[in-house]
This record gives structure tokens, sequence and C-alpha cells, in this order.
């Protein structure tokens, strides 16, 4: 029973996959560019760092969209980060279409409410430490409302739904933090740089039977 971790040239898949391996419990994690074998695992992984337009071209480069869109039907599915706003219709970075599998758009930090409580500007992208609220799902199992996230990003996801955010944080601005449907689960969040409730996190997906 393996966990396929999606190799499009766009991430850091070596964190991703050791932190998967230190919660697997012994199933395989691999690391994959290859649509059959992203097929065949029990389990995938969607990461991404980057720019939107980059991604989606390498995705389609190497013949991946089908395969992630496959998966993301019926298996156990995980985005992170630009792993979470491929999923949706749209992004304004770059102006480029996602992959649709939620409705809605990817926007960026608005720079005219960049500011913090006390009135200091914030940086964008938005880089560090966060504490998220949770919604009632599997994967928040043992990780408590509240808990702080590591981030860098400068696009939040906007659903059109919001029946799936699973989710929230604020950065000047209220935003989208986690997403859940189904059999998919995306974070906005790195897991694999978030300590120990990233960890349980990874643990919670890995047992997770959606």
């Amino acid at each position: 029973m393996s966990i396929a971790v999606i190799d499009y040239g766009m991430g850091n898949l070596r964190s991703v996959s050791k932190a998967l391996e230190h919660v697997a419990g012994g199933k395989e994690v691999i690391v994959t560019a290859d649509p059959a074998v992203v097929a065949a695992a029990e389990r995938v992984v969607f990461p991404g760092q980057g720019a939107m337009p980059d991604c989606m071209r390498e995705l389609d480069a190497r013949g991946l969209r089908p395969a992630v869109l496959a998966a993301a039907q019926d298996k156990p599915f995980l985005g992170i980060c630009i792993g979470l706003q491929m999923l949706f219709e749209h992004s304004e970075e770059g102006n480029v279409a996602g992959l649709g599998v939620f409705a809605g758009e990817v926007r960026r930090f608005p720079d005219d409410r960049m500011f913090a409580a006390d009135g200091q500007r914030l940086k964008v992208p938005h880089m560090g430490w966060n504490r998220l609220q949770q919604k009632p799902h599997a994967l928040w199992a043992g990780i408590a409302d509240g808990a702080r996230f590591y981030f860098v990003h400068s696009y939040c996801v906007q659903p059109a739904d919001s029946s799936v955010v699973t989710g929230t944080a604020e950065y000047g601005v209220p935003f989208t933090c986690a997403v859940g449907r189904d059999n998919i689960f995306a974070v906005q969040f790195h897991p694999e740089k978030s300590a120990q409730d990233g960890l349980q996190l990874l643990k919670n997906f890995v047992e997770w039977r959606p």
C-alpha cells in the first residue's frame, strides 16, 4: 500500500516525503512523475511551490493532469500550498486556469488591507507561523483549535461554496487556509514544516478512511 507524492518539478518534495515516511507506519512513500504510479497508489499527495502559471505548465508538460484529476475523484488526496490553489478554477497569478476540482478563485492578498491590529504594515508574501481556526474534519484529530502552522504565500483561495472550508486564518484579512470534500483535503500551509501538529495532520491523512 503506497503513498504517491506527485513530482511535477515544482516543490520541496524531499521534506514532504521525509515527513510522510516518519508517520507512514511502514507504508511506502514514492515521489513520482509517472501517471501509472499515481494511479496505482493507495493515497496521493499533491504538493507545490512557486508561481501558479509555472506549476500548471509543468503539470501538463509531464502529462500528469489526468492522473491528478483521477486521484482527486477516488483516492484519499492531500493538496499542499500551490497544490491547494491548483485545485481551484482560476488564479489571478498570471490569469491562469486551474484544475477546477473546486469552484472559486485564487486571489492575491489585498495591498490596501495589509495591516496588523496595531496598524503595522504587513508584508506579502505572508511568511511564517500563523494560528488557524478549524471547522470539523477528521484530519484535525489530535490538533488543538488555534494551533500554529507554517505559511509561505502571496495568494489565497476564495471558494465559491463555503461548505468546503475546513480551516481559516487571518493575515490582514480572514482567509481560507484549508478545504475538504469527500476524499480531498487541501491546505495552504506546509504541514511538513509545521512541527508536531504538521506531523499529526500527515499521520491523520495516512490513516484517513474517507
